[in-house]
């Protein structure tokens, strides 16, 4: 009898695991979809699927659901690809044969949309270089004479001129990113801070001696941030010159006949005149950077400087509101 019993006892045991396993599996079987959370209770005519590698409750979703997941993910580009965001396995979308013309617009679809960037770079860049040739034979014109510039393209090999009138704004543009002011400045900075003369047009200023590094070839951060020129400002500079350099010619240098000289002339004049300019800016706003002082916070600073300010804005406040 005790013989009988143990089997008994031991079937009594396997029970619950089994009732577990099988409660387990028919969860697993129980479908619902990870987009919607439906079941299949829910829904018993919907079409499902299991496009991934994934295991458990969420690898079914419903047709429907995740062909508009898809469609969010390919955001009207067919041919992107879509991967599971659990298990990152790529979904195998399928499409029906639609005929062999259907495929021939396909492809010629897709060769258009892969060329296209392409032919627009190359538009691009050729109407950049046409537009540089024009511009190269306008400064031409404009320096040596309407005329004169006219017979020596016309008596040029045209293959030269295509390649040497692209390199004029090119060349423009690349001498005007040379900033000479700033060697200028050190030099003078450096080597010439005491000659009186030259000391009373261009003031050199008290440097105090922990700033003297700075006098003998060192800029500060602010002088390097005011001669910092923007990429606009150097394109516009740089191809006005010759405009500039023909006015201030004619302007001038009327007794002088050949255009050629004139305008150089002219433009050496232009860029002096400016150049001094600039340098002695600089340097004004180097004396200023370095001699500025950092006061003590006190009362009598607040309301001496702080007061001022504030007098200042509410001043400027009045005036606004008296216009509008």
């Amino acid at each position: 009898m005790a013989n009988q019993d143990k089997p008994n006892s031991a079937t009594s045991t396997a029970n619950p695991s089994a009732s577990q396993a099988l409660q387990t599996t028919e969860e697993e079987n129980q479908k619902s979809c990870w987009v919607c959370f439906a079941t299949e209770s829910d829904d018993r005519l919907a079409a499902w699927v299991q496009p991934c590698k994934c295991i458990g409750t969420t690898k079914w979703v419903h047709q429907s659901c995740l062909q508009r997941w898809v469609d969010e993910k390919q955001r009207g580009n067919i041919s992107r690809k879509v991967l599971c965001p659990q298990c990152k396995a790529e979904y195998i979308v399928v499409f029906p044969s639609m005929g062999t013309f259907v495929a021939l617009l396909d492809a010629l679809e897709e060769i258009t949309h892969k060329i296209s960037p392409f032919i627009a770079g190359g538009v691009l860049l050729g109407s950049i270089y046409w537009i540089a040739i024009t511009y190269g034979a306008v400064t031409v014109m404009q320096v040596v004479g309407h005329r004169e510039g006219l017979e020596m393209m016309e008596s040029a090999d045209p293959l030269v001129l295509l390649v040497l009138l692209p390199t004029i704004p090119v060349t423009l543009i690349s001498a005007k990113m040379y900033n000479w002011e700033d060697s200028v400045l050190l030099f003078l900075r450096k080597y010439c801070a005491k000659i009186p003369a030259l000391a009373y047009i261009l003031p050199f200023g008290n440097v105090d001696s922990e700033r003297s590094a700075l006098v003998s070839g060192q800029t500060t951060n602010a002088n390097n941030s005011e001669t910092h020129l923007s990429p606009t400002r150097i394109f516009c500079s740089a191809l006005l010159l010759p405009t500039i350099s023909t006015i201030i010619g004619k302007l001038f240098f009327r007794s002088i006949q050949n255009n050629l000289h004139r305008t150089i002339l002219g433009g050496l004049t232009y860029i002096t005149i400016k150049g001094a300019l600039k340098i002695y800016h600089k340097q004004m706003l180097y004396i200023r950077h370095s001699s500025r002082k950092i006061l003590d916070y006190t009362e009598s600073n607040l309301k001496l400087y702080r007061g001022a300010t504030n007098v200042h804005s509410n001043e400027n406040r009045d005036d606004t509101e008296q216009v509008v």
